[in-house]
């Protein structure tokens, strides 16, 4: 995916993956019967029930939780649609490391603070680091964000492995790991709720995550992604250490200076190699680790660029996109109270809005007819939908969903 466009939705790592697997078909939806391969669905349903059984699913579970099963097929759309929006790369992380999540995260990393501790301890996990990926996921397990966006995921699950022709050999798998989490008494249909893609919990583990991944920190008997955080926080830093290889007390990189006229490829060099060629923190601080094997990258000309090491690719290995792991790594500082990027991106003249100020905006909004779902100061999909919708009633141009400034003033002068 570029570097300067992301999607507005609660973006997952298996829909990246499905994204890069295969081009993604633009056209209406179809279908469960039009999808399938081959048969309807209640004889893929018996069909199926054998590899259930022979991955140690028992009869009496797969009935319970098969029988009656109604295939979402909406994921159809889901997996097909375009991002309803295009966001500018600083519009994406101006919105995600937003005044509440930086509020927010400080308030969880005081309040879970001896788990966090024991999590570093145990895997090498800065704290910060696992609140900017929680912020990201799931707005620290806000019920808000599992009640509003959410979905039961068995029957998104099924659809996909019935219906879904491009990727169906994932998909099965998927839907069978979910059986066995069942069939271990580690959760029930019911409470399985997440994406349309089958990602769930605190920090959104797909099925497979959950059974091989997933860990009982909080030592209830069951490996649990909701609820208290613990399982969910400690399964992930052992993802990123396992999967991603993030390697205990290295920060993920820093924003630099770069000499005039500088040029270099994408070779790493530690941070005294990069010192000697001029390249300097752009908060005037040394480098911290002279030792730390780092890369330049540049995501957009003109804009911010970044030294980054194997940390910030750890946190890559959780969803594979640049943008995302930038708005994690940046969340984490901020949480740990850094502040802004030095250097501001091209086109984001304008600050960024307060909390206060982005709830001025649902207010005013809303009460102009253009509902927000809230006024929560979180800019959610029914937040950019209704900017959108104001923008295009008054004429401005982008109509891009951004809840700037300049949208604020917009709205202060009235219709």
């Amino acid at each position: 995916m570029l570097a300067n466009l992301l999607d507005l939705s609660l973006t997952r790592r298996a829909w990246l993956r499905a994204a890069i697997a295969a081009p993604v078909f633009i056209g209406p939806a179809r279908s469960a019967v039009a999808q399938s391969a081959s048969q309807p669905f209640e004889k893929w349903v018996a069909s199926f029930r054998p590899r259930a059984l022979a991955r140690g699913v028992s009869a009496q579970t797969y009935d319970r939780v098969m029988a009656g099963l109604k295939p979402d097929i909406s994921v159809y759309t889901a997996i097909r649609s375009q991002p309803e929006f295009r966001e500018a790369l600083w519009q994406y992380l101006f919105r995600r490391v937003s005044d509440w999540r930086i509020a927010v995260g400080r308030e969880r990393a005081k309040e879970h603070a001896s788990l966090l501790t024991r999590i570093e301890r145990d895997y090498g996990i800065a704290p910060t680091m696992l609140l900017g990926l929680w912020g990201m996921e799931s707005a620290f397990g806000d019920p808000d964000v599992q009640k509003n966006h959410m979905r039961p995921v068995m029957p998104a699950l099924v659809a996909l492995a019935y219906g879904e022709p491009r990727r169906r050999p994932y998909w099965e798998k998927e839907l069978l790991n979910a059986l066995v989490i069942i069939e271990r008494g580690w959760s029930n249909p019911a409470e399985m709720r997440g994406s349309w893609a089958g990602a769930m919990g605190h920090t959104q583990w797909m099925p497979e995550v959950w059974l091989n991944i997933g860990i009982d920190y909080d030592g209830d008997g069951r490996i649990n992604p909701f609820g208290k955080p613990d399982d969910a926080l400690a399964g992930t830093a052992r993802y990123l250490v396992e999967r991603g290889k993030y390697r205990r007390g290295e920060h993920w990189g820093c924003e630099v200076k770069l000499p005039a006229g500088f040029k270099a490829g994408d070779a790493a060099r530690n941070y005294s190699a990069w010192g000697a060629l001029k390249v300097a923190r752009a908060d005037g601080k040394p480098f911290a680790e002279p030792n730390v094997s780092v890369r330049l990258w540049v995501p957009v000309p003109g804009g911010p660029v970044f030294l980054v090491g194997q940390n910030f690719y750890a946190i890559r290995s959780y969803n594979p996109s640049m943008s995302y792991t930038l708005a994690i790594c940046h969340l984490a500082d901020r949480i740990a109270g850094a502040g802004p990027f030095v250097q501001p991106f091209p086109g984001a003249e304008e600050r960024i809005p307060t909390l206060a100020e982005i709830q001025e905006i649902q207010r005013r909004l809303t009460a102009v007819g253009f509902d927000t779902g809230g006024t929560d100061g979180r800019i959610g999909g029914d937040t950019m939908r209704a900017v959108v919708a104001y923008q295009r009633k008054v004429g401005m141009v982008p109509a891009d969903g951004y809840a700037g400034l300049k949208l604020l003033a917009r709205l202060r002068q009235g219709s």
